[in-house]
């Protein structure tokens, strides 16, 4: 038995639970006369839904499959051998359901090594080897087609990716090594860095063959079958296969020193996982690949037993698993049809809704608002939207002109009201202004109809106080802007009644939205903690921390943006009027800014300018720095993160014990989803927990032991 088999089974036993990948060997007579050909298949007897992925067993059966390929090769038997995957899938990686498993530094090691020493078989094969990557591929599915000698693309791929990087990884079994060697240092980086820290972002098949990663490409319907003539041109040499020259002077040093910048702006040097890849691709510039996939093992190994990387299989599973189960909602049974969706109000906001609901549910949708300009404005925004749509080849022309012929806008609310059955307001964020709005709303609309509203922190429960059903209303908060952010937080009134709000899940799930079960508590989740958060950084400005300093405190969480970058994205006049609505709530945690108040005063849209010389960057406002009246207090970056870490860790223990969503783990999905924080950070408990914050704070961690971190 040699030491790949023993080592595989080893981790087999680790992991009783896997989803087992087949790996079965088929022949056939290529045409042109090019001789036998194996054909192994990637497949783990699911449909598409559930990807192919590769754990030990799903490893030692590829494995045994390329033994037989193998013997075959030598005896002559077969002149070259192919890879592939079941109907849409090519393979999507290593399964990450074992790697959460793992406990030891020697077992993560084995993983890493398990892998090279299966997928470097492809490579040193007595005959060419070919990977055909027919459908999605990702992390360990794209680095085995890696191995091989040739590789052929499907224009319809939807999604080909190495997300190492996002998740706290590398790409550990040939991606670091072998892509800067194929396609240069420079798009390795894009792949590998740019791509996975922008939101884990796809390839697409046609980007695929443009980036040199695949030498040929075909079209999905007859992909197999076109890859397999193309292979027997090669095989008889009609055809050549010719690849770009890789550059290995200082273009390929620029590359890594690139990947760092980007980096450094997206993670600050807060997760070690991009610095381990770009170490590993510039270490790969001389070609010795062996050397590269030994220093995957290492890298591997001590990110699997690193807590970023459980913090980013935590949030990935949060995200895949519990954001499509909310915890809480009620039975599916109890939603009612909504076939058509009133909106109250026509500005962006209101508008973006309208979009959103006649794109994902396509069901008329009216619009009204006070005058008949705004309502038309309205609408003409919608339009305009479709029209981009359709512009850009997203939807036909029959789809845009029906789209457009189910929006409407009308004043009466009367006339557009009297057959919906789920009307959202977005009007101003007045208690008085949505109350009004909903008695209206009421006096119209059909018994059975869902009263939703966008308030990002007013109370759900008073806004339905003076209504007749207030058993109907719901919060329905989406984060701007709409199509983006995933998050929509559902909040139950103290009247909301199940059916209601198995209804509003209903409408959510067909949005795609990722939807979080929230009790009506003031600012509900993300807009209290980021309030909470942004006011302890404006607390330390205001008592005389300059502010570069508080914001550079915060730098090494790795945020999408600075505070007062967010801020500015906010809108300075949003951020004080929720801080005034908490400081009601819980006045002695949350303070309302004189500073703040001051720069709304003063109509500034926020602490920073751009200027073109400086490249754009932030710099603080000489005009908000003529307003700020600070004290002397002068914290150190140290002692200001600790500040904020320390009030939001004490935040959210509150928020729990007052039970505003069921567990932790909705926190740290309402942030990923709805603020964006990283994936590494796992939300944000996670890293309350291994920083020490939980413990100091609130003398307990949020999570268990082996939740978003390695099991004891």
């Amino acid at each position: 038995m040699s030491t790949t088999a023993e080592l595989l089974k080893g981790a087999a036993e680790l992991f009783p639970d896997e989803v087992v990948t087949s790996a079965h060997v088929r022949h056939l007579d290529l045409p042109f006369g090019a001789g036998r050909f194996a054909l192994i298949t990637l497949d783990n007897g699911f449909d598409h839904t559930k990807p192919t992925t590769f754990g030990p067993q799903s490893l030692a059966n590829l494995n045994a499959a390329i033994d037989q390929v193998e013997q075959e090769a030598i005896a002559g038997t077969i002149v070259a051998a192919g890879l592939t995957g079941k109907p849409f899938i090519f393979a999507v990686g290593a399964d990450l359901k074992g790697v959460e498993l793992l406990k030891k530094h020697d077992e993560a090691l084995a993983i890493g090594k398990g892998g090279h020493d299966v997928f470097k078989r492809l490579s040193a094969l007595a005959v060419p080897t070919f990977a055909y990557y027919n459908g999605a591929a990702m992390g360990g599915g794209v680095e085995v087609g890696l191995h091989c000698t040739y590789r052929t693309v499907s224009k319809a791929i939807p999604a080909f990716s190495l997300p190492e990087v996002f998740l706290g990884l590398v790409p550990g079994w040939g991606g670091c090594a072998i892509l800067p060697n194929l396609i240069g240092a420079e798009r390795a980086v894009s792949v590998i860095i740019e791509n996975s820290l922008n939101q884990n972002r796809q390839l697409k098949g046609k980007q695929v063959f443009e980036l040199g990663i695949a030498d040929a490409i075909f079209e999905g319907a007859d992909f197999l079958e076109q890859s397999l003539l193309w292979t027997a041109r090669v095989l008889t040499g009609e055809t050549e296969v010719v690849r770009a020259e890789v550059e290995r002077g200082e273009a390929w040093d620029a590359a890594v020193a690139k990947g760092r910048t980007i980096a450094d702006s997206k993670v600050h040097g807060a997760a070690p996982a991009a610095y381990r890849a770009l170490d590993i691709i510039a270490a790969a510039k001389d070609g010795d690949l062996q050397a590269g996939f030994d220093a995957e093992d290492e890298a591997l190994a001590d990110l699997i037993m690193g807590g970023e990387l459980r913090s980013g299989i935590y949030a990935f599973n949060l995200v895949q698993k519990r954001g499509k189960r909310p915890a809480g909602a009620p039975d599916k049974s109890l939603a009612r049809p909504v076939t058509k969706v009133g909106v109250v109000g026509a500005g962006l906001m209101a508008s973006q809704l309208a979009l959103l609901f006649l794109r994902r549910l396509e069901v008329p949708v009216v619009l009204t608002d006070i005058d008949q300009e705004r309502v038309d404005k309205g609408v003409g925004y919608v339009h305009a939207e479709i029209e981009k749509l359709l512009g850009k080849g997203r939807i036909n022309q029959d789809k845009a002109n029906r789209l457009k012929g189910l929006v409407s806008g009308v004043l009466d609310k009367a006339e557009g009201f009297a057959d919906a059955d789920f009307i959202i307001e977005a009007v101003f964020e007045e208690m008085s202004v949505k109350q009004k709005v909903f008695a209206e709303v009421e006096a119209v609309a059909p018994a059975h109809a869902i009263l939703a509203t966008n308030t990002s922190s007013l109370s759900v429960s008073e806004m339905a106080s003076k209504l007749q059903h207030p058993e109907r209303v719901v919060g329905f908060h989406f984060f701007n802007p709409v199509a983006v952010l995933p998050l929509l937080e559902i909040v139950r009134g103290e009247q909301t009644d199940d059916a209601s709000l198995a209804t509003a899940f209903g409408v959510a799930k067909k949005l795609k939205k990722t939807a979080v079960l929230t009790k009506d508590a003031p600012a509900f989740v993300v807009n209290r903690i980021l309030t909470r958060f942004m006011g302890e950084i404006q607390n330390i400005i205001d008592e005389g921390t300059p502010v570069v300093t508080a914001e550079k405190a915060v730098e090494p969480l790795g945020l999408p943006m600075s505070p007062l970058v967010l801020l500015e994205l906010v809108g300075p006049a949003i951020g004080l009027h929720v801080s005034e609505t908490l400081n009601r709530a819980f006045p002695e945690r949350f303070t309302v800014s004189p500073n703040l108040k001051a720069v709304v005063e003063a109509g500034k849209r926020g602490f920073y300018v751009y200027k073109p010389e400086n490249g754009f960057k932030p710099e603080l406002d000489p005009e908000v720095a003529a307003l700020l009246k600070q004290g002397d207090t002068v914290l150190t970056e140290e002692q200001a993160r600790a500040r904020v870490l320390d009030a939001v860790a004490q935040e959210i223990g509150l928020m729990l014990e007052e039970g505003v969503v069921a567990e932790a783990q909705d926190i740290d999905l309402c942030l990923i989803t709805g603020a964006g924080w990283p994936f590494h950070l796992g939300g944000i408990t996670p890293y309350l927990d291994r920083e020490g914050v939980s413990e100091r704070v609130n003398g307990k961690k949020f999570l268990a032991p082996g939740v978003a971190s390695v099991p004891a």
